[in-house]
């Protein structure tokens, strides 16, 4: 039994238009899938990855379009890196240069070149060169040989990180894989995505808003390998919700010790369970329960299109 890597990020955006414009429109990602907060139906949640969004490929949102702006700190995920090809950074550079988007000059971080940039929300991202088999979306807005290929890793700031080392270990698995300064890497044993615990004690706390992630999802094959984690995690004293059914996969949540919200989701059933891979993301879906309210909802939300 074994964690398989990320499964998703998601964040919390201000305008869902913005949104669209800046993930699609600038990152050349594809919106798989145009559906609902399920706790708060009357705002979307908007689902960005490759052409059928595969698990560890796919960045989520989010959006409330009053929200204020967050606040980076500790107990939170605060950059989330994309991968991409092998000497592309330049022409990331450039591309960022003429959207103009804030970006900083790329740095070195565990032999890897990173180059650090911001949404339109001010969510801190970043670009790293990887070798990265995973296909791109061809139909996007970036070229397949400079397009982002999926989520390599996320850096999550910690007040003190021994606690929270202790559970990727010694419970979900994880490898420790280096150490640079007061930043410590693990990585799940079989899959793509690392985390980063950086331990910053002097740090502000995080405060949720936009721009900031919600939670990193874990992904597991199935419903059978995620019962058997939630009875781990219970066992290792940590508080665990619930399976809940997200439609297009099953999560359970709880915090890590650092106050990271953890989720593990499973692989199956994907996003093409409601329609065909061809024509992802393009109306509004709902699960079977919201469906009679579907003209409240729809009359609630601001109208999106897709560049």
């Amino acid at each position: 039994m074994s964690v398989n890597g990320i499964h998703h990020v998601t964040a919390i955006a201000g305008s869902a238009q913005g949104n669209v414009d800046f993930y699609v429109g600038v990152l050349g990602l594809r919106l798989v899938k145009r559906t609902v907060n399920f706790d708060d139906p009357l705002t979307y949640h908007l689902y960005y990855g490759t052409e059928v969004g595969a698990p560890g490929t796919i960045l989520t949102f989010f959006a409330w379009p009053n929200a204020y702006r967050g606040r980076a700190g500790s107990g939170q995920v605060n950059a989330t890196a994309l991968s991409v090809p092998m000497g592309s950074l330049g022409w990331w550079q450039e591309r960022f240069k003429a959207q103009r988007i804030t970006y900083d000059l790329p740095v070195k971080r565990f032999e890897e070149e990173v180059l650090p940039f911001q949404d339109n929300d001010g969510m801190q991202l970043e670009l790293v060169a990887a070798e990265d088999e995973r296909p791109a979306w061809s139909g996007g807005q970036v070229p397949a040989d400079y397009a982002i290929r999926g989520v390599h890793g996320v850096t999550a700031h910690e007040e003190g990180y021994e606690k929270s080392a202790e559970l990727l270990t010694e419970t979900l698995r994880f490898t420790q894989l280096g150490q640079e300064g007061n930043r410590f890497r693990y990585r799940a044993n079989e899959g793509r995505g690392m985390i980063d615990l950086l331990c910053t004690p002097d740090g502000p706390r995080a405060r949720g808003g936009a721009g900031t992630v919600h939670h990193i999802a874990w992904r597991v094959p199935d419903d059978s390998e995620q019962l058997a984690w939630r009875k781990t995690l219970v066992s290792a004293d940590m508080n665990v919700s619930p399976v809940l059914d997200r439609q297009y996969f099953h999560s359970i949540y709880f915090r890590e010790p650092g106050g990271v919200l953890f989720e593990i989701a499973t692989d199956q059933p994907g996003f093409a369970t409601d329609e065909p891979k061809e024509s992802l993301g393009t109306t509004l879906k709902l699960p079977p329960w919201l469906e009679a309210a579907r003209a409240q909802i729809e009359s609630g939300l601001e109208p999106i299109s897709v560049p």
